[in-house]
């Protein structure tokens, strides 16, 4: 009789346990369902953790989050404890807020503003997911000057452009390599670029958004970008100029062979691949050595001379709208650093490399 009372008390532990689980699960948000559900860490369960870690950085407290025992966390390139860097100085979300989900890799990527100490800034995030843990975080901050007009710029949009939130159709859909390999073509078409290449993956409607401001097709750049000496809405080898001009298209800006001053693109990874979405998130280098590679030919012949004065590096994180193997958005946050870093994710070898990695 006793070990029959013990049993029929257990089920009933247990049955109790099963009701006040079902009910905690009924009551809470679909993402919190999401992350607490069995299976597959899904769209919702991946953008939960990365609104949880955003709150847990404006929080300052980094024992919010569910982490692994080794996770990693850089910011800008430098390898630190969680809880040091921004997670001192962040103080509030922004309204700028574009997520990325990977859901077979289980990793996401973030493009958002938030502000620090008083000022707006623009943040490029990717989350690693094992076991409903965060194992890996990656983030740039882009800051000061160069990056407060654009992330202000971010914060009146609100929300990506909606072209990137568009499902391609299922029988137009590419797979993980096609896109990446699409994508890729931008950065091998930039390095050096001499504007006598195949730019056919560039999309008629293609356009660009680098920390905010956009640097295609822009009415407003009467100077063109960097000091461009010619305002046209597009590339005109006759008006003989020596740089790029945020006014022209994606594609005349390649074949106008003014980018050749970017020596190289390396270290790129990529990382977070939405093949439903058609979108490839990449993070990597773009490297200025000057000198004596500020002189190039341009496709008309002239000699020219342009870039920066000194060598440096844009670390960046760029995603690609791609749809029937043409790009049709760019977005970009980059921050400056020293010349030649590395991403603290990769071997010397694969951080000097301009291959692609995934």
């Amino acid at each position: 009789m006793r070990r029959k009372a013990a049993v029929l008390g257990a089920i009933g532990a247990l049955l109790l346990g099963a009701m006040i689980l079902l009910t905690s699960r009924t009551q809470a948000s679909p993402a919190q369902q999401s992350l607490n559900s069995l299976g597959t860490c899904d769209r919702a369960c991946l953008d939960g953790f990365v609104n949880q870690y955003l709150d847990a950085l404006v929080a300052h407290d980094p024992s919010r989050l569910p982490v692994t025992r080794l996770v990693k966390f850089t910011e800008n390139g430098q390898r630190l404890e969680l809880g040091d860097g921004f997670w001192r100085t962040a103080t509030a979300k922004g309204n700028y807020k574009f997520y990325i989900d990977d859901v077979p890799a289980g990793q996401v990527g973030f493009f958002g503003t938030m502000e620090e100490v008083g000022h707006p800034v623009i943040v490029a995030l990717r989350l690693k997911i094992e076991d409903r843990r965060i194992a890996e975080i990656e983030t740039i901050v882009a800051r000061g000057q160069m990056a407060e007009g654009g992330a202000k710029n971010l914060d009146k949009l609100g929300k990506p452009d909606p072209i990137y939130l568009q499902d391609v159709p299922a029988a137009e859909r590419a797979s993980r390599g096609e896109l990446i390999n699409t994508a890729n073509k931008y950065f091998s078409g930039m390095q050096q670029d001499d504007g006598k290449h195949d730019y056919s993956f560039f999309g008629d409607d293609c356009n660009r958004l680098e920390n905010g401001m956009q640097t295609t097709n822009n009415p407003n750049a009467t100077a063109g970008r960097n000091g461009a000496n010619n305002a046209g809405t597009h590339y005109d080898a006759s008006t003989h100029p020596a740089m790029y001009s945020a006014a022209w298209s994606c594609k005349d800006q390649f074949q106008s062979g003014l980018l050749h001053f970017v020596t190289r693109i390396r270290d790129r990874r990529y990382k977070v691949v939405d093949t439903e979405r058609g979108i490839v998130l990449c993070f990597g280098f773009f490297d200025h050595s000057a000198g004596d590679t500020r002189t190039f030919q341009t496709p008309d012949g002239r000699t020219v001379t342009a870039g920066p004065t000194t060598p440096f590096t844009w670390e960046i994180a760029e995603l690609f709208k791609v749809q029937n193997a043409k790009i049709h958005r760019v977005e970009a946050v980059l921050t400056q650093a020293p010349y030649g870093m590395g991403s603290g994710w990769s071997s010397w070898d694969e951080a000097m490399s301009d291959q692609p990695q995934w």
